[in-house]
């Protein structure tokens, strides 16, 4: 079964992705963000091979539980995300050049990665979600050993950024296929503009005359961009929590006066020396949070319908499929739960393919994507977007 939604924006499917995935043709898809189990157990993994009998409920229970997943979800207790062949299919129906970021759990998140690099990605960087919701599952012990618990509190989710290989540069690969760069203005994060310096001389230095590597800082406002700062691969929420633990710090390093002439790295700047009596102011000051993006949840944005238990929030989601999608592209999501990764494209004016194994959530992303597109604030004015033969028939 699929649809198409949000003025054919998104077409959800519901299905084993692996499947889904082998009916679409070859370096079609523009980038893939997605957030897939993280099959936080390994009880059968470690004590049943494919074929063994299920795990017993015991005297507790807890083989039982914890052999269908995270909250007792059967979609969590298979091992789908740990298999490289899975990610080798999302390889084959991206362009080359295109990103893919996957979400991980903190236990298991080496798995996920092991098999996205074993499919043939090459792993660019790594991003941790920072937030102050969560809570420890931790066993109480007591009598002599009262104040030992068996979890820490839980407060970041890791997340792959990774590649399909080039074809040549990535400037001829972005010219080609409009992948493989990422999208740095649209991903600034907000604040931290900085007024241009005018008749002042710049940090950086050519050395070639010099027979050294120019390693010198480039030319640029002082305080950061007026564009806003550069994404960095740590976002947060904004809870008390987070900035909370986060320390203060400048907005730069400390002021330069040249006075250290004799200092071994008095050199390194080459103008450094000359400045001395010219002190140069510091950036903004506060929490370290404001260096990185933040994607708080709106109150109501998971809506009354949804019942899926680890949904992202939305502004993450299109912080991060705007960071890798090409203006228009389409965006590849196979784990898709509620279709946050959805709501985020047809924001954004991205288009977006949804793979979802369970109806009942697949029911539930086309409730949200739908309300969210009514709002006059979400949808762009634009004619409805055409898929192509992606599979076959546009909708059935």
């Amino acid at each position: 079964m699929s649809g198409l939604i949000a003025n054919g924006r998104v077409d959800i499917r519901v299905g084993d992705c692996r499947e889904l995935l082998r009916e679409m043709p070859e370096a079609s898809v523009d980038a893939c963000v997605t957030d897939p189990p993280y099959h936080l157990t390994s009880i059968v993994k470690r004590f049943g091979g494919k074929d063994a009998a299920p795990a017993k409920v015991g005297a507790t229970g807890a083989y039982a539980r914890a052999s269908r997943g995270f909250m007792g979800q059967t979609w969590d207790g298979g091992d789908v995300a740990f298999d490289s062949a899975t990610w080798a299919e999302v390889w084959r129906v991206l362009k080359p050049g295109a990103h893919l970021i996957a979400f991980g759990g903190t236990r298991t998140y080496h798995r996920i990665a092991c098999a996205i690099e074993d499919a043939g990605f090459e792993v660019r960087d790594g991003f941790a979600w920072l937030y102050g919701s969560g809570f420890p599952k931790s066993h109480n012990l007591s009598g002599e050993w009262e104040g030992w618990g068996t979890a820490l509190k839980p407060a970041w989710e890791p997340a792959i950024l990774a590649r399909k290989p080039l074809i040549g540069t990535v400037a001829a690969n972005v010219l080609a296929h409009g992948t493989g760069a990422l999208n740095i203005d649209a991903s600034r994060v907000a604040g931290g503009g900085g007024a241009a310096r005018e008749n002042e001389p710049s940090m950086s230095r050519r050395y070639a005359d010099r027979g050294a590597t120019n390693f010198a800082a480039t030319p640029g406002p002082r305080g950061g961009s007026p564009a806003g700062r550069w994404p960095a691969n740590v976002i947060h929420d904004g809870s008390d929590a987070v900035i909370g633990a986060l320390p203060e710090a400048p907005g730069q390093m400390a002021t330069v006066t040249g006075e250290e002439a004799s200092s071994p790295f008095a050199n390194v700047y080459g103008e450094m020396p000359n400045r001395a009596g010219r002190a140069e102011p510091r950036g903004d000051a506060g929490s370290a949070a404001r260096f990185f993006y933040c994607a708080k949840p709106s109150r109501d944005e998971r809506g009354p319908e949804n019942t899926h238990p680890t949904v992202k929030p939305a502004a993450l989601m299109a912080h991060l499929v705007q960071m890798v999608t090409p203006p228009g592209g389409l965006v590849l999501d196979p784990f898709s739960g509620s279709g946050t990764t959805g709501l985020a494209a047809a924001r954004h004016g991205s288009r977006a393919v949804l793979m979802e194994q369970s109806e009942d959530y697949a029911a539930i992303a086309r409730a949200r994507i739908a309300r969210d597109w009514r709002e006059p604030e979400s949808a762009p004015e634009d004619a409805p977007v055409d898929f192509g033969p992606l599979f076959g028939s546009a909708a059935e």
